[in-house]
């Protein structure tokens, strides 16, 4: 668990410099607004100051227009942004009018680094210039400028989280490297592919990378590259699961920067309290999973105190989280607690939500459940449980759009192939008829080789729907495996909960799950890929429901009374999750301690043309009053929403046990 928060965590180094890049999320009206934020005299002072720069420089020669933006470049004065953006706009238009690549090319590197350094403007900015910067290097044929740009450009794909094309560009620029026999730039293309490598989990890779870098950068004494490159073997043989190794590699870097590397060294962006911190905390990690406490706090403790000398206290209270997930495990909770809601501050501060706020929360969570502080405990547990869901319907919906967006394409394409055969038909029988008029004979074979195509097509035809066919089932069949191992790891994380509403929460999460899994399996299995039959899946989800209330269940039995109704995937989706959500609270509160009962099931097709469904227990009624107040949860919500989505009615009654009916609009015409 420490291991994979690390990754968020490490980040915090360099702090000050993600605090300004928040400011790429405004929109760029928002921060010219910003900046002309009305101090009348000191604006239009700087206004005329600005002025006067761009227009000096206008006079000038270009050369002069690049020295003053290097110059310039990581000025931290927010003067500098709006006059450093005209004089670079204005730089690159004159570069244009000279038509020379090379001048071209530095004036878009020179104003993709003006954004870059100045933290305003968006990612999507500094990437474009930079691909501009490639292509008209490119056009003049200047190998080592052409490598040189590339691994930029490959560095702020990365940082955009595009780490396929980060690869593929950092390959360009090494093959680039390797004919012109560039030795430091091969090592830091190594090192590059190293870290895009463990990005995208393939962490022997990553290795192999590594060692063809600290080859190099060893034979040059570039101590403080070879200290990132201890870096990432630590996190390399981490994910392999080697910690000896890791471990070995954490001491060798931290022994380097101790002794190679000064402390306030700034080269590269980096000082050897940097590394050295990071190595410390790996190793501090290491540790955790040896259960060598002692030792992880020690190496946790040093890693703050690096910090704190480097960018001091406040932005460094994130590292206090690692301290306070040590203390927890000594049992020194009252000092875990006072670290971890540290920690927590500053992420709640910064607006991050993410596995990283989740961990904390079970960890705060945790302390107070050990010290006897229930209530805490549940508290930021829901927390937890809020972010994880949140997260979920994240990749939930990233997915849905991913699949849409992929049976879209797959229906496009498989109409414009069917286009093409039609109008390949069509050309062929125009050219059969200008062959009647020559002879019968020909006329006959044209025929007959008609025939024999046609044939041949419509057997194609038939071949690809059943390839379409077989698709869409293995769609469904995946996105089942999916809802699976989702329903899988909740019922692992219900294993370690000891609290039983949190246990209960989880249950109940994996039953919807579960709902939502036995659709898609009912759709890969039934021959009707766009419909399910409802008579067969209530029974399915029934039992299944039951069954995993164990013996608090078994007294209780399922009773569907429908003919076979069948509905589309739309309609059976929230029908399914409302079906789970009222068997689930029967089971709950109709029938205390194990008391035997039935549950009824019913959907019938009304005479207005409206679907009635009707779910009802003989549970006693008084129980289920008492209860009543306390469902206005997260389960009664969901089923009015989905009430709602269906476009029907939700009615109500404890007349004799519980019964609630939704009627509802069919979607398409049912089949009985």
């Amino acid at each position: 668990m420490i291991l994979k928060i690390n990754s968020y965590r490490e980040t915090l180094f360099t702090l000050k410099i993600l605090i300004r890049r928040i400011t790429r999320q405004l929109p760029a009206c928002i921060l010219s607004l910003i900046l002309c934020l009305p101090t009348p005299s000191v604006v239009a002072q700087m206004e005329i100051k600005d002025n006067e720069i761009a227009k000096s420089l206008r006079e000038l020669p270009l050369d002069s227009s690049f020295a003053w933006m290097k110059k310039h470049e990581y000025t931290a004065n927010d003067t500098f942004y709006s006059v450093g953006h005209e004089i670079g706009l204005q730089t690159l238009s004159r570069a244009y009018l000279t038509k020379e690549d090379s001048i071209i090319a530095e004036a878009h590197f020179l104003l993709g680094n003006w954004h870059n350094s100045t933290k305003v403007f968006s990612f999507d900015s500094i990437v474009y210039h930079n691909v501009k910067s490639v292509e008209h290097y490119q056009k003049t044929g200047n190998q080592r400028k052409i490598a040189q740009h590339s691994t930029i450009l490959a560095y702020e794909y990365s940082n955009m989280n595009e780490y396929r094309k980060a690869q593929e560009t950092m390959f360009r620029a090494l093959e680039i490297y390797e004919a012109l026999g560039d030795e430091p730039g091969m090592a830091r293309a190594y090192q590059a592919l190293s870290l895009f490598a463990i990005t995208l989990e393939q962490p022997e890779q990553s290795i192999k990378y590594a060692d063809k870098a600290m080859a190099l950068f060893e034979k040059a004494d570039d101590y403080i590259a070879m200290a990132m490159t201890y870096l990432r073997y630590i996190k390399s043989y981490t994910m392999l699961g080697q910690y000896d190794k890791a471990y070995q590699m954490a001491t060798d870097c931290i022994e380097l920067t101790e002794t190679k590397v000064p402390d306030d060294a700034r080269e590269r962006g980096f000082s050897g309290r940097d590394i050295g911190g990071r190595a410390y905390s790996a190793r501090g990690n290491i540790s955790i999973i040896r259960q060598d406490y002692e030792r992880a706090l020690e190496d946790y403790t040093q890693t703050w105190k690096m910090s704190v000398a480097d960018y001091g206290a406040e932005i460094s209270r994130g590292w206090r989280s690692e301290m306070g997930i040590a203390c927890r495990h000594l049992g020194r909770y009252e000092e875990a607690l006072e670290h971890l809601l540290t920690a927590t501050q500053l992420m709640e501060e910064l607006g991050q939500e993410g596995e990283y706020n989740m961990t904390l929360y079970l960890e705060i969570a945790k302390c107070y459940e050990l010290m006897g502080n229930y209530q805490k405990a549940l508290e930021y547990q829901e927390k937890a449980m809020a972010v994880k869901d949140k997260l979920y319907q994240e990749k939930v919906a990233t997915l849905e759009t991913e699949t849409i967006v992929k049976y879209e394409t797959g229906k496009k394409d498989q109409a414009l192939a069917a286009q093409e055969e039609q109008l390949a038909q069509k050309s062929k029988i125009q050219n059969l008829t200008l062959g009647i008029v020559a002879l019968l004979v020909t006329l006959l074979f044209a025929l007959f080789y008609n025939f024999r195509k046609n044939k041949k097509i419509n057997t194609q035809l038939h071949i690809k729907n059943k390839e379409n066919e077989l698709l869409l089932k293995e769609i469904h069949h995946r996105v089942k495996n999916n809802l699976q191992t989702i329903s899988s790891l909740l019922s692992l994380q219900s294993e370690s909960i000891s609290d039983k509403s949190a246990f209960d929460a989880i249950q109940e999460s994996k039953n919807r799950v579960t709902s939502m899994a036995l659709l898609h399996q009912k759709l890969y299995q039934g021959k009707n890929l766009a419909a399910i039959e409802m008579r067969d899946y209530f029974e399915t989800i029934g039992k299944a429901i039951i069954d995993s209330f164990g013996e608090k269940a078994e007294n209780v039995s399922l009773e569907i009374d429908m003919s076979e109704i069948e509905l589309d995937v739309d309609t059976a989706v929230p029908i399914g999750l409302i079906t789970n959500e009222l068997i689930t609270n029967s089971i709950k509160h109709a029938f205390p301690n194990k008391r035997k009962g039935q549950i009824i099931i019913t959907l019938t097709q009304e005479k207005n043309g409206l679907l009635k469904l009707n779910i009802t227990d003989d549970g006693q009624a008084t129980t289920n009053e008492s209860v009543a107040p306390k469902e206005k949860g997260f389960g009664t919500l969901l089923i009015q929403l989905l009430t709602t989505q269906l476009g029907g009615k939700l009615e109500k009654s404890t007349q004799a046990g519980t019964s609630t009916i939704i009627q509802f609009p069919q979607q398409e015409k049912s089949v009985a």
